[in-house]
């Protein structure tokens, strides 16, 4: 697979996602603070609703425009340096989006330029989302460095746990991950928020990410 930064981070970032939603893990590492599963007792929403729920060019304003669906990806992504990760399925990260099977999601650039930002909603029960979601960034910010093949072709990943913002949400997660290629280097921004049966990411340029989050968010809740 021919990578080229600029256009394949989005996928590589969901693709490192990609591991079965299902989990419960119970280790350390978890987040505690998640409320019992009995408050939330709202059943999971359609492919169809979250579709209706996302933000479209309109809602994002000028100059962004709607990257059409790609096909999936069949390159093996193998994870190096970082175990955590690596227990997780590396291997099985090539279906771009996570496992849960209730989903939506787009993709957009900015301005005509190599800015873009990507919307993922899922819904589930929501001690699968925490536990989902929270096991992978615990995975992910714990490696500060380590390397990504996809399809064979090397990417240098770096790994910084941000501090999420508050009041968003019933539970949150931020990090800022940085790929190398060769000289080029991009930042992504990735920030989850868990909202009841819902979870929301928002990736991209981390300007994008800063001023559409709360955006995404009120759309997504806005008739729960």
């Amino acid at each position: 697979m021919r990578v080229r930064v600029t256009t394949t981070i989005l996928g590589i970032t969901a693709a490192l996602l990609a591991v079965p939603a299902c989990s419960t893990d119970t280790s350390p590492s978890a987040r505690t603070d998640k409320p019992a599963e009995t408050a939330q007792q709202a059943a999971p929403l359609s492919s169809a609703e979250l579709e209706t729920r996302m933000l479209n060019e309109s809602d994002l304003g000028s100059g962004y425009l709607r990257k059409p669906e790609r096909p999936s990806q069949h390159d093996d992504v193998t994870v190096l340096g970082c175990p955590a990760l690596s227990e997780l399925g590396g291997n099985a990260a090539t279906g771009g989006t996570l496992s849960y099977p209730r989903k939506a999601k787009a993709d957009f650039t900015y301005g005509g330029s190599s800015s873009e930002v990507s919307e993922e909603l899922y819904s589930d029960s929501a001690a699968k989302l925490s536990n989902g979601i929270g096991r992978i960034f615990d995975a992910m910010t714990g490696c500060q460095t380590y390397q990504v093949l996809a399809g064979g072709a090397p990417i240098d990943m770096a790994s910084q746990k941000l501090t999420a913002p508050r009041g968003l949400g019933d539970e949150q997660w931020s990090q800022l991950l940085t790929f190398s290629t060769g000289d080029r280097s991009t930042v992504v921004k990735q920030t989850a928020i868990r909202a009841g049966n819902l979870l929301l990411i928002v990736s991209g340029s981390p300007a994008l990410v800063d001023r559409h989050l709360g955006k995404a968010l009120t759309k997504a809740t806005a008739a729960s």
